[in-house]
């Protein structure tokens, strides 16, 4: 059902791509701004895109910690519960590498929005899961499938939250020929709230520049130089012709050409993101933004602010530069608004609050 439900949301927005866009929400700076990072989607009236209310979800003390399921003193005890989701991800990626690209997306799209608690997951009509940057996530049924072996094993212990942190930690790991591992805390709890309209003015999109890219990325206590960091998760994936194709229109270069030739009639078709090493997570994005990235938010990456770092890691060796400090920026984004016993939960299923 939840597959359908997703199905079905997609083919709405397919649909209102024709008949373009709604109005969005009430004035002001915050609303323009959710529509030009994504000025491309039909935006569902007034539902997807309003301004939002209070403090954003920040960086703080949250009492996570390395190994927290292994605390044989603690009530959450489940020895091992991080190498079942870590044989669980590899199963999936090992029959499709774009699950590990969906898992490090879903990561990001649920710490950006009311922070690391598994918010994105929830199933209902009016969820963050419906929004539409999130429209295209992948990676759902991995995380079920975890969360089901891990409530057999060790029944309301693991958190949702973590399985989502742990898994984009395990993605890194195999897209990088099991190269790169790092530890993840945990200890986070599953949030109760989650609402369509809050991911569009909290999660950048394909056609942010660069002051709507550092100013995303501060709002949730992350630096300029994390921001960059962070983006190199575009060296996997895929992206929808329709977020970029325009921007090649007036080129006459071979890649230009190629792109035209694979999104001709279909906006919707996806194009791998590195035309390079399109199944590897590696430095590869780095070198690709002077001419051969897709979308204009990463581009928009070339500029004099950030371009010394660019090139820092486009230039380093594979245990180098940027698998380290992006290794250290994906902790780092784990802290984002985590939740704790007193305003969140351990959910018994992902997709759905426990009462």
């Amino acid at each position: 059902m939840a597959k359908q439900q997703r199905q079905f949301a997609v083919l709405v927005v397919a649909l209102l791509a024709f008949l373009g866009p709604a109005a969005c929400g009430d004035s002001g700076a915050s609303v323009a701004g959710c529509l030009s990072r994504w000025r491309k989607v039909p935006i569902l009236g007034k539902l997807l895109c309003t301004r939002i209310r209070g403090s954003p979800p920040v960086l703080g003390s949250s009492g996570l910690s390395v190994g927290y399921y292994n605390r044989n003193d603690s009530y959450s005890y489940c020895p091992g519960a991080e190498e079942i989701v870590r044989k669980v991800v590899g199963e999936f990626i090992g029959n499709d590498t774009g699950m590990g690209a969906g898992l490090i997306r879903m990561f990001f799209h649920d710490c950006f929005v009311r922070g690391c608690d598994a918010s994105v997951l929830l199933n209902a009509a009016d969820a963050e899961m419906y929004g539409v940057p999130n429209l295209s996530l992948r990676g759902f049924e991995v995380i079920d499938a975890a969360k089901t072996r891990l409530e057999q094993e060790c029944p309301k212990k693991v958190s949702c939250a973590d399985i989502v942190a742990f898994a984009a930690r395990d993605a890194t790991y195999f897209l990088t020929g099991n190269k790169t591992f790092f530890n993840m805390p945990a200890g986070r709890y599953d949030g109760n709230v989650s609402f369509a309209n809050e991911t569009l003015p909290n999660l950048p999109g394909p056609f942010s520049d660069l002051k709507d890219l550092k100013d995303t990325f501060a709002a949730k206590g992350l630096t300029v130089s994390d921001m960059v960091t962070l983006s190199g998760a575009h060296s996997v994936g895929r992206g929808q012709c329709r977020f970029f194709i325009d921007r090649f229109e007036d080129r006459s270069d071979a890649f230009a050409e190629s792109l035209r030739a694979q999104c001709y009639g279909n906006d919707g078709y996806m194009v791998d993101q590195d035309y390079v090493t399109s199944d590897i997570l590696d430095n590869q994005y780095y070198k690709n933004i002077d001419k051969y990235v897709l979308f204009a938010s990463d581009a928009a990456l070339n500029s004099t602010e950030t371009i010394g770092l660019v090139t820092d890691y486009a230039n380093s060796s594979y245990q180098g530069l940027w698998e380290s400090k992006f290794a250290k920026a994906m902790v780092k984004m784990g802290y984002i608004g985590v939740k704790t016993k007193a305003d969140g939960e351990i959910r018994t299923e992902c997709s759905k609050v426990n009462y």
